[in-house]
């Protein structure tokens, strides 16, 4: 479990960003422990069992357009997208991200008179990814916009995982890829291409297959054009094959 306070972090869920409502968040993650110990042992056995993920935090009380109380007091049925940023925030920090279920919504008033909720969000689906930040947080496009490129470091050939976050949009249509190529300068191609936006909120995972080139970058595109568009992506690479 990891638990954060007070550093510069980013919450975001279902496309809000409710990091300035959050007093804090713990991360619970990785594949249940089944006890298999047999008789012949004098210690415990164990196997890993079914993957699992949450994300528990403490949210104030903030009734503004956009804020806290207008993201989490549906209660959705459906999945919603949780993405967390560990900071100092930049491309390239620490990402997670989630399909999720949200579970709860409970107030409590301290003695002091303050009011903070209690919410978890448990993944569904396909449990926690860690990766990185390919936006430096939430980034604002205005037009159709090739981003800068991020240095992964090396290739792989296990395919990826793409999360989008759409905190507000105005316009007709805007279509946000992951672009990637093998030398910083060189010719960038499609990885991974979101559902286009046409309105926001709203967050969205995708995925690609097989090999995915060193060099990254986020790039906008358009058919009918668009004002603004404030978004964040993170991407997680798998460095061994993996199956849903």
């Amino acid at each position: 479990m990891a638990k954060q306070t007070g550093l510069p972090c980013a919450l975001y869920c279902a496309g809000y960003d409710i990091g300035g409502d959050t007093q804090s968040f713990a991360l619970h993650g990785g594949p249940a422990l089944l006890d298999v110990t047999d008789i012949t042992q004098s210690a415990f056995s164990r196997l890993g069992g079914l993957r699992n993920g949450t994300v528990d935090w403490v949210s104030y009380m903030d009734g503004a357009a956009g804020a806290s109380h207008a993201a989490l007091s549906p209660l959705p049925t459906a999945d919603v997208v949780t993405t967390v940023l560990i900071g100092p925030i930049a491309a390239g920090c620490p990402a997670l991200s989630q399909t999720s279920k949200q579970i709860g919504y409970d107030p409590t008033r301290a003695q002091d008179g303050s009011l903070t909720f209690a919410i978890s969000d448990q993944s569904n689906g396909f449990a926690q990814e860690w990766g990185v930040a390919l936006t430096a947080g939430k980034r604002t496009d205005t037009s159709a916009t090739v981003g800068a490129f991020y240095d992964n470091g090396a290739g792989q050939s296990n395919g990826a995982q793409g999360y989008l976050q759409v905190f507000s949009f105005a316009g007709t249509d805007a279509t946000v890829k992951i672009q990637h190529a093998t030398t910083s300068g060189g010719s960038y191609s499609d990885l991974i291409t979101f559902t286009q936006t046409t309105t926001a909120p709203g967050a969205q995972r995708a995925t690609a297959a097989g090999t995915v080139n060193e060099f990254l970058k986020v790039t906008t595109v358009t058919t009918g054009g668009f004002s603004s568009l404030v978004f964040a992506v993170q991407i997680t690479v798998n460095t061994t094959a993996v199956v849903f």
